[in-house]
């Protein structure tokens, strides 16, 4: 059975001022607690699991052809099992792998709801429930950012990640390091391998910040030359996906600084240290969106300004042009009357006089603008 929510696609006219956007219906509304309902996006390949198996000698990558397969190492020599879910749709699936590692239900029905906001929940089974967001950069021109939704369980010895299914795994740096044998990876426990695989997540936000850094300054430059390409939507659409950004990323703070401060036997104390560095870094993230968000604000304001000022430019010469020929009309509407006891109309040089007030005035009017330097 399908479990996954339709998704609409937005059209052109959605982004018409009135008309509204299309709401969108959990679909585990109104269903009982710990109910698993898949919510997010349709998909069609099938959930893939990989069982990592390792110490500081060895290192196995098991395939995983039952669900046998998946249950933690319990051979006699003390090795971290990592167990990598990649497809979180097959909700039949998921709870099997929460059944065979004693998982809370309502854990689980977390793990499946893409929507779901980042979170530490610590259970009394001793499993450390987190979850946070990956972002990816879909398109560089307007950039737009997606969330990929991903999940950690902490155990004694064993790690298991949970993330959407997507055309790359986001974890690869981490496995080719168990992989060479090299850094501390191999040498700590499970504890360390939530950190470095929460590192890694962290360390994309560097990335997305960067591009959205390239884009805001192609649109500084715009501002700055005040060309008339740049459009309030491509600032509206940053501020936007900032906004976004900022507020999946702001719960991480809070996420790590429970990591650091209470006493949980599942953290070694050895690993606190990379968690203040993995907290540092999430502060910088946040600064730097905050940073972006006030910079885009302040380009709004001077397009906006810019236009007005080319809006007051263009009223001015009107203005000035309106100015000039005013008494030139009043002059010619005088002598356009056509009365009888006119002389001037019986003048022989009476035009060629009319065109030399008419002249005087306008090189006067000019002369006294200029001095009050309104040109």
């Amino acid at each position: 059975m399908n479990n996954a929510v339709n998704k609409r696609t937005f059209q052109p006219e959605d982004l018409i001022p009135g008309n509204r956007k299309p709401k969108k219906y959990k679909k585990n509304l109104l269903t009982s607690p710990g109910t698993l309902t898949y919510i997010g996006p349709d998909v069609e390949l099938k959930t893939k699991i990989r069982k990592i198996v390792y110490n500081d000698q060895i290192f196995r990558d098991q395939p995983v052809k039952s669900l046998l397969d998946c249950s933690p190492e319990t051979s006699g020599k003390k090795a971290v099992t990592w167990l990598d879910v990649d497809g979180i749709h097959e909700t039949t699936l998921i709870a099997k792998i929460g059944k065979l590692y004693q998982l809370h239900p309502l854990l689980l029905e977390d793990v499946v709801n893409t929507e779901h906001k980042p979170k530490l929940e610590i259970y009394d089974s001793g499993h450390l429930f987190l979850t946070l967001k990956m972002l990816h950069v879909d398109s560089e021109s307007p950039i737009c950012i997606s969330a990929e939704h991903v999940s950690f369980v902490l155990g004694t010895d064993y790690l298991l990640s949970f993330q959407e299914e997507l055309s790359n795994d986001i974890f690869t740096p981490v496995l080719e390091r168990l992989q060479a044998s090299v850094g501390k990876t191999r040498r700590n426990g499970a504890d360390y391998l939530l950190f470095a695989l929460m590192d890694i997540v962290i360390d994309n936000y560097f990335i997305v910040l960067e591009k959205l850094g390239d884009s805001l300054d192609t649109v500084e430059d715009q501002v700055i030359r005040g060309t008339e390409e740049l459009s309030l939507k491509e600032l509206y659409s940053l501020k936007r996906e900032l906004t976004m950004a900022r507020r999946v990323i702001w719960p991480l703070r809070d996420m790590i600084n429970q990591l650091i401060r209470e006493d949980n036997p599942l953290i070694n104390k050895d690993t606190i240290p990379y968690l203040r560095d993995l907290y540092d870094h999430a502060m910088q993230v946040l600064d730097t969106i905050d940073s972006y968000r006030e910079l885009v604000a302040s380009l709004a304001d001077v397009h906006l300004s810019t236009i007005s000022n080319r809006m007051n430019s263009v009223m001015k010469t009107l203005t000035i042009f309106s100015a000039v020929f005013m008494p030139l009309t009043f002059i010619v509407g005088v002598y356009g009357m056509n009365f009888d006891n006119m002389p001037e109309l019986r003048m022989h040089y009476g035009y060629y006089y009319v065109w030399g007030l008419m002249i005087a005035v306008t090189i006067g009017l000019i002369f006294y603008f200029k001095s009050k330097k309104w040109m």
